[in-house]
C-alpha cells in the first residue's frame, strides 16, 4: 500500500501554526479560509502505462543490441573476423523474436516501478493535463468539504497537491464577484514556489494572512459571525 504523504506532510507544530494563522486571518472578516493538502490529484494511469511501455521498449533494445555486439566475441566466428563486426550484422542483428518478448517481460516490473515511484509519471504527463487534474480535484474538494455552504458565500479553499507541487485557490461566488481572479493566481504561485523550495508551512501561513487581509477589506467581520468551517488543515 502506497504511503499517503499528506497525512504527515506537516508536523504537529506546523499544523498548530497553520491553525493559528487561519484563526488570525478570520478574526477581522466574515469569510472562511480552509487549507487542504492531498497526496496527489490524479493517479495518471495513462502515464504509468505509457512510461512503462516506452521504457521497456528502450531497455529491451539496449539489451538486445548489447547481446548482439558481444556474441561474436563469445564465438569462434567472432574471432575469425579479427574482432570486427560485419556492417550487415550491426544493422540487422536485432531480432524481433527476442526483442518483443523481452520488452513484454520488462513492461510489468517497470509498470510496478512507475506505480510505486509516482513522480516518474510526471515526465510522461503534459503540463496542461497536470493543471486540469489539480483544478478538477480542487473543485471537487470545494463541494465535498462544504465550502459552498457558508452564509455569505465567502469560503476560500487553499488546495495543495503534493505530487505535482501545484496549488489552486478557489473562492466562492460572493468573493469572486469582488476580488479579481489574478489575485488568487498570484497567491497560488507564491505558495507553489514555497512548496517546491521546502518551505510549505511558511508560505502557506503567509498566503493565509494575505487572504485574510483581502477578505477583511471586502467582507468585514459581522457582530453575529460564527466560525462555519474548521481551521485545521484538512485532507
Amino acid at each position: 500500500m502506497k504511503r499517503d504523504r499528506s497525512v504527515n506532510f506537516f508536523s504537529e507544530e506546523e499544523n498548530a501554526r497553520i491553525r493559528a494563522a487561519v484563526e488570525a486571518a478570520e478574526a477581522n472578516t466574515s469569510g472562511e479560509i480552509v487549507a487542504m493538502v492531498v497526496h496527489r490529484s490524479d493517479s495518471y494511469r495513462e502515464a504509468e502505462i505509457l512510461g512503462a511501455v516506452l521504457t521497456s521498449a528502450f531497455l529491451a533494445l539496449l539489451v538486445e543490441v548489447a547481446i548482439q555486439l558481444i556474441s561474436p566475441w563469445l564465438s569462434t566466428s567472432g574471432w575469425e573476423h579479427g574482432g570486427r563486426l560485419p556492417a550487415e550484422f550491426v544493422l540487422y542483428g536485432v531480432s524481433v523474436w527476442t526483442y518483443v518478448p523481452l520488452a513484454f517481460l520488462l513492461f510489468f516490473p517497470l509498470r510496478y516501478l512507475f506505480r510505486r515511484c509516482e513522480s516518474l509519471k510526471l515526465a510522461f504527463v503534459g503540463r496542461r493535463r497536470v493543471q486540469e487534474a489539480v483544478r478538477e480535484r480542487a473543485v471537487r474538494a470545494f463541494y465535498e468539504k462544504g465550502l459552498y455552504r457558508t452564509r455569505d458565500e465567502t469560503g476560500i479553499l487553499i488546495f495543495l497537491s503534493l505530487l505535482e507541487h501545484k496549488v489552486w485557490i478557489l473562492g466562492d461566488r460572493g468573493i469572486n464577484g469582488r476580488i479579481p481572479h489574478q489575485e488568487w493566481q498570484d497567491l497560488a504561485g507564491e505558495l507553489s514556489n514555497g512548496l517546491r523550495e521546502g518551505r510549505a508551512c511558511d508560505a502557506l501561513c503567509s498566503v493565509i494572512a494575505a487572504c485574510g487581509a483581502e477578505l477583511a477589506r471586502h467582507f468585514p467581520r459581522r457582530p453575529d459571525d460564527t466560525n462555519e468551517l474548521a481551521d485545521e488543515v484538512i485532507r
